[in-house]
């Protein structure tokens, strides 16, 4: 994840992606490495609090929209996120 998030800063640049907030999830424990290799900073959401992550609840619920639950994420093609997106 944290090459992911690396890789979207280098791409958005500063004026796309100023700042994330994850929870404490395993997969955000590079976050460190996020705030020393790009100007993003990383905030962490209180635990069963979603709405603290609004935009990423948002999305995921436009997602589900055209992806059903029971559909396997990876099945899901990046021409098919792009016609979503």
């Amino acid at each position: 994840m944290t090459e992911a998030i690396l890789d979207l800063a280098e791409k958005l640049g500063t004026k796309g992606m100023k700042s994330i907030t994850v929870d404490h999830g395993k997969e955000f424990s590079g976050y460190k490495q996020v705030e020393e290799q790009s100007d993003v900073d990383v905030y962490f959401a209180h635990a069963y609090a979603p709405h603290e992550r609004g935009a990423n609840e948002n999305r995921n619920r436009a997602l589900r929209h055209f992806i059903p639950k029971g559909r396997p994420i990876e099945e899901v093609s990046d021409e098919e996120l792009m016609r979503i997106n």
